[in-house]
C-alpha cells in the first residue's frame, strides 16, 4: 500500500513538472523552467525508497515532502509566493525544520534496535533529531548560496538578514521537534 502511494504521488508531481517544464520552455521563461526542471529531479527522489528493504519513513512524512515540494517549487516560486507574500519564506523554513525533525525520528527508529529503545537517554534522542534537522537547515541555506551564485540570484534576497532568519526558523523548529522527541519517546 504505502509503494502505491509513493508511486502516485511521485508520478503525479513529476508530470505536472514535467508539464510546467516544457510550457516554460516554450515560453522563455528560463527562471521557471530550471525550477520544473528541479521539480522533476527531486520529485522521483521517493522511488528510490521502493528499491530499499526497509523504507523508515511513514507515509504521513512522504505526504509531507511532496506539500514541502509543491509549496516551495510551484507555489513559492513558479507562482512568485516569495515576493508576494513576505511571511512565506518563513513558514516554509519552519515547516522544513519540523519536517526534518521528524526524518531523524524515523531514522532513529530504524538505526536502533526497537528491544534497546528504551534504554536510549532521552537526551541522544533529542541530540539526534536536533542535529539532523539543524544540519538540513545549514545545508538548505548552503544550496540557496551557491544556487545564488549560479543559477538564480534570488534565492537570498534579503543576504545575510535573509539566511540568518531562515537559519533562526529551522533551528527553532528544530529544536521544537527535539523536545518533542524527548518527551515521547516511549511512543515514537
Amino acid at each position: 500500500m504505502k509503494s502505491k502511494i509513493i508511486l502516485i504521488l511521485s508520478i503525479s508531481f513529476s508530470v505536472f513538472m514535467i508539464f510546467l517544464l516544457f510550457f516554460y520552455l516554450i515560453k522563455g521563461d528560463s527562471s521557471r523552467w530550471q525550477v520544473a526542471l528541479g521539480g522533476v529531479v527531486v520529485s522521483v527522489l521517493p522511488i528510490f525508497l521502493l528499491f530499499t528493504k526497509v523504507n523508515p519513513f511513514p507515509i504521513s512524512l512522504i505526504v509531507g515532502y511532496y506539500i514541502f515540494l509543491f509549496s516551495s517549487l510551484f507555489l513559492g516560486s513558479i507562482e512568485d509566493f516569495y515576493n508576494r507574500f513576505k511571511w512565506w519564506d518563513a513558514v516554509l523554513h519552519f515547516y522544513k525544520g519540523i519536517f526534518m525533525g521528524f526524518v531523524g525520528i524515523s531514522l532513529y527508529k530504524l538505526f536502533i534496535a526497537t528491544r534497546i529503545q528504551a534504554r536510549i537517554s532521552k537526551w541522544i534522542i533529542f541530540l539526534f533529531v536536533l542535529s539532523i534537522s539543524v544540519n538540513a537547515t545549514v545545508l538548505w541555506e548552503v544550496y540557496e548560496f551557491l544556487g545564488d551564485l549560479t543559477f538564480t540570484h534570488t534565492m537570498q534576497s534579503g543576504g545575510n538578514t535573509d539566511t540568518m532568519y531562515d537559519m533562526i526558523l529551522g533551528m527553532t523548529s528544530a529544536l521544537l521537534t527535539a523536545i518533542y522527541s524527548m518527551k515521547w519517546r516511549q511512543k515514537l
